[in-house]
């Protein structure tokens, strides 16, 4: 072999064999510009299996690809985004395997986003025989593969993205260079390493004169903001692999970096974006006022209009509050739970809005008991402990034996038949806490209320399962805890002494309540408060009626 550099060593630890299977993996992967709406222009992505786990990229082992959730910073009206990414490819296999028919499909105005480098390590001539020479000189190798007898030139890291440029620029396509995702591994200062290819890549658009966004750089400050537990969860499995929270943070990496790159080669595909500003809620902040968001479900939340509806506690909050010195948000939303909560991206616009100095209340549990992977697919793992699950989503039961509404189901519901990493009630709730601490906010966990059920003569408790795993999270986190749960079934026990007469504080069923009993709850959120000597009691009326 000529004198050249060596190759870096795979520091990746994981196998992929992705790459023997090609043929099945082109069944996954779209042919290259079907996506293509009319005379619009598409988008491809250019990527190894951080932007397409597996062969298949479904999820059906928890881990999942970037490039999975980037059309949604795309209006689909204008452009569509093509991933056509695949696990196990390096700079160098990708080009040689895998480019020429996503050349050809690549038209005048169509875009190229090249973010591949995670697999250019290892033999230069044998095993997977992917690795390129560092750098971006224009070094070049010839070797003969030992177990295939190929011949092959093999170039530098830069040589390859050069090669890719002036293909799609050959083209009429604009390319984009972007560095890395980073690995969940710390360099000696604690931080998130970060990978050398970016300064390869830079240097090659800066004398190709294309645009580069730094996502290694953007999902790396994200990280080392997070902290190890947090970081670990963007994770599964292994080191590198990006679990759906990790995957959906590169895709607002690469969105946020694409959007707020100042090259003006890139104001065409800018104005084709959409979603990139974080989802907030409009409050008010006046006289430095603090937000206290309340999270939960229809306990929280409910129809709260007439005087004989049902309400939640949420909707009478000040009552309690004092709002000359708080603001109060009701984010809660009936029928969720932490699961749901979190998935329809509620949370995230709490976490969003938040600042140093507000608060969030957290109460969840009536709907997590629900199953797992049967709509409406809000289940969650029934313990505090950490603990988590692939699970596949079923339809109905009663659609099982209708073969045809399957069918239909499938097409309509993406949720049927996809894959979701579900967690247990104790980890969502300990990832609300982390949250809300990374912001500088505070936490404080609120028990699930009471229902109109009383064995024995007594209201009922659930001390031995969501009243348990409460307390559980709340030592292990040192989170403030209200206990609502019991403060409001003591209350019941006391002034009430049987279901029949509780019945006033319910509306239409035995968990949600009328005005007079969110009023009630309310109150109890307010004991509880109290009696904890709470920063956030300090914001209550000097006198509750």
């Amino acid at each position: 072999m000529a004198q050249v550099a060596e190759a870096p060593k795979d520091v990746n630890g994981v196998v992929d064999n992705t790459p023997d299977s090609i043929a099945k993996a082109l069944t996954a992967r779209p042919v290259p510009g079907s996506s293509r709406v009319g005379d619009n222009p598409v988008l491809f992505l250019i990527g190894n299996s951080t932007m397409r786990t597996g062969t298949l990229g479904n999820g059906n082992n928890g881990q999942w690809g970037w490039g999975y959730y980037a059309h949604e910073y795309f209006d689909p009206a204008k452009i569509t985004v093509e991933n056509q990414a695949l696990g196990g490819m390096s700079s160098r296999t990708f080009y040689n395997k895998l480019w020429q028919p996503i050349k050809q499909a690549i038209r005048p105005g169509d875009w190229v986003i090249i973010s591949i480098g995670h697999n250019d390590n290892g033999p230069y001539d044998s095993g997977r025989a992917r690795a390129s020479i560092p750098g971006v000189g224009d070094d070049s190798l010839e070797v003969t593969i030992q177990e295939t007898g190929e011949y092959e030139t093999v170039y530098t890291y830069g040589g390859y993205m050069r090669k890719y440029i002036n293909d799609v620029r050959a083209q009429g396509g604009n390319p984009i260079l972007m560095s890395l995702t980073p690995r969940n591994a710390y360099d000696d200062s604690g931080k998130i390493i970060r990978k050398p290819h970016t300064q390869w890549q830079m240097q090659v658009a800066a004398e190709e004169g294309v645009p580069f966004i730094d996502l290694n750089e953007i999902s790396g400050r994200k990280l080392d903001a997070y902290g190890p537990w947090k970081t670990d969860y963007h994770f599964f499995l292994d080191k590198i692999h990006t679990s759906r929270f990790g995957a959906q943070m590169n895709a607002r990496s690469a969105a946020e970096g694409l959007m707020a790159s100042h090259n003006p080669a890139l104001r065409p595909l800018q104005a084709m974006m959409r979603n990139v500003e974080p989802v907030t809620w409009q409050v008010d902040r006046s006289e430095g006022k603090p937000v206290v968001f309340i999270t939960g479900d229809s306990t929280v939340k409910n129809e709260d209009k007439t005087d004989d509806g049902m309400w939640g506690w949420g909707a009478v909050a000040g009552t309690v509050f004092d709002e000359s010195k708080v603001s109060i948000v009701n984010a809660a939303m009936a029928g969720r739970s932490c699961r749901t909560f979190l998935n329809e991206g509620r949370w995230e616009r709490v976490y969003n809005s938040l600042q140093p100095g507000d608060f969030v209340l957290i109460q969840f549990g009536h709907n997590d008991i629900s199953p797992i992977d049967m709509p409406k697919y809000r289940g969650a793992i029934a313990t505090a402990s950490d603990t988590c699950h692939v699970y596949q989503m079923k339809a109905a039961k009663e659609d099982l034996a209708k073969q045809n509404v399957i069918d239909q189901k499938l097409k309509s519901n993406t949720l049927v038949g996809s894959y979701e990493v579900v967690y247990s009630f104790g980890w969502y709730l300990k990832k609300f806490i982390q949250d809300v601490r990374e912001k500088g906010a505070t936490p404080i966990l609120v028990s699930l209320t009471p229902r109109n059920e009383w064995p024995n003569g007594k209201m009922e408790r659930r001390n031995d399962t969501y009243g348990l795993w409460y307390r559980q999270v709340a030592e292990e986190t040192g989170v403030e805890f209200v206990d609502l749960h019991n403060i409001a079934a003591d209350f019941y026990d006391k002034k009430c002494g049987s279901k029949e007469k509780a019945n006033k504080y319910f509306k239409k069923d035995h968990t949600h309540t009328s005005l007079l009993g969110a009023k009630t709850n309310a109150k109890c959120v307010a004991q509880g408060l109290m009696a904890n000597k709470s920063p956030l009691a300090k914001y209550l009326k000097s006198k509750i009626k």
